[in-house]
């Protein structure tokens, strides 16, 4: 809301010109078109780019875009003039409506961002990246109604007050400087700062959990891989030593009977050693042989009860599928989500210092009469909130491959 005071109407008659506010301000409004633009163009041509969170990106780009045609222009001329109004108050109260509106866009879409990611982090499985649904079309639309609705007193004759300085462009109410200020920065400012820090804590939850699964089922594919090394160690090993063995009765040895060939009538058995006691095979008295047995018949037991309780129900193949695509998903948007760790100190860090001390000026301005706050200060502020329009989309998409590569591709005309 770009608050613009005259030192004097005598600045302009005498030619002193602000060329400082030239020199800055045109090549911003060249590196916001051009990054905002950019950013668009990249998401309506590139199919990968076509995703819902891009969308509310692309919302943010047309507040921003908006923002550098419609009003930047007149506020640089404004400031250049050093802070004079040489045009009707008609076009100044269209201009202090379209900043109203739009600024508040370029931060209600910061939330909607902010939202849009606390949704897909926090429950990742009602969340689809690939589809534009309508809870975010409803969420873009209620960002710019908000918007529309904070700025419309303004167009619609607030500003026009008795004894007005034709040469001041600026928001004559005091209240509706307030009013502004806080539906725009001081509501949706704890909003997004509240989702950033639950979505940071749902990422370190994630991560943490993810390690231990990882532990937990090391462990158990380890213990199972020993289970069934052990198993086919001892089907090996009895196979190889597999012999004919005749069982004697008690009492009874092999130098007690004449030489005799064996007959097909005398009874046999299988045995795995080479050594034997009476009429028991060594087999049947190895530990391992039989912790292996029955450990590999207890996993067939769980497994033949496990599916035939799933046949029972019919759910067999269904529902596994379902489970496995369901935990598929889950860990493939927080696989994508994390990475936004990295990227919310910046994207906080960045709105606070632009926008913080803006809104804390203008309202301590109307409310701390007292309080010598010049028109300096309030340029020097204004400016500042201005250049998150440009840094917006150097702050996402800088750290998105994707857009960096479409925007090298534009760029350079490459296809």
């Amino acid at each position: 809301m770009a608050n613009v005071t005259s030192s004097a109407n005598s600045v302009a008659i005498q030619g002193e010109y602000n060329y400082l506010a030239l020199v800055c301000g045109v090549p911003l409004i060249l590196i916001i078109i051009l990054g905002n633009v950019l950013v668009c163009l990249s998401v309506l041509t590139e199919r990968s780019l076509k995703t819902a969170t891009n969308y509310f990106i692309v919302s943010l780009a047309v507040a921003d875009l908006l923002l550098a045609m419609l009003v930047l222009p007149l506020y640089v001329y404004s400031e250049f003039l050093g802070g004079v109004w040489t045009l009707s108050t008609y076009i100044c109260d269209a201009l202090m409506t379209m900043d109203v509106m739009l600024c508040t866009a370029s931060i209600l879409n910061l939330c909607a961002i902010s939202i849009d990611r606390y949704i897909a982090v926090v429950v990742p499985l009602k969340y689809n990246r690939n589809q534009f649904s309508m809870r975010q079309l409803a969420l873009i639309a209620a960002t710019w109604v908000l918007s529309l609705g904070v700025a419309s007193p303004v167009i619609f004759g607030l500003n026009q007050v008795p004894n007005r300085d034709p040469h001041v462009c600026k928001l004559e109410n005091d209240h509706f400087v307030v009013y502004s200020s806080v539906c725009s920065f001081f509501v949706p400012c704890p909003v997004m700062l509240f989702l950033y820090y639950w979505m940071f804590r749902g990422l370190k939850r994630w991560s943490s959990g993810r390690s231990r699964s990882h532990l937990s089922r090391a462990q158990r594919s380890h213990q199972s891989l020993s289970l069934r090394l052990g198993a086919a160690l001892q089907r090996e090993k009895g196979t190889s030593r597999e012999k004919v063995v005749y069982l004697m009765p008690g009492g009874l040895s092999p130098s007690s009977l004449p030489p005799t060939p064996a007959t097909p009538t005398s009874p046999v058995t299988l045995a795995s050693d080479e050594h034997f006691e009476g009429q028991i095979p060594a087999a049947e008295s190895d530990p391992m042989t039989t912790q292996m047995d029955s450990v590999s018949d207890a996993e067939n037991a769980e497994r033949h009860q496990e599916s035939s309780s799933t046949r029972e129900n019919g759910l067999e193949k269904g529902h596994g599928s379902r489970r496995t695509r369901r935990h598929s998903k889950s860990s493939r948007v927080s696989g994508r989500e994390r990475k936004a760790m990295k990227v919310l100190p910046v994207v906080v860090g960045v709105f606070l210092a632009c926008w913080t001390p803006f809104f804390v000026v203008h309202v301590t301005k109307v409310l701390c009469v007292s309080c010598n706050i010049g028109p300096t200060l309030i340029s020097v502020v204004t400016w500042l909130g201005y250049v998150n329009s440009a840094v917006n989309p150097i702050i996402y998409t800088a750290f998105n491959v994707e857009f960096r590569n479409v925007f090298h591709k534009l760029l350079f005309c490459r296809t």
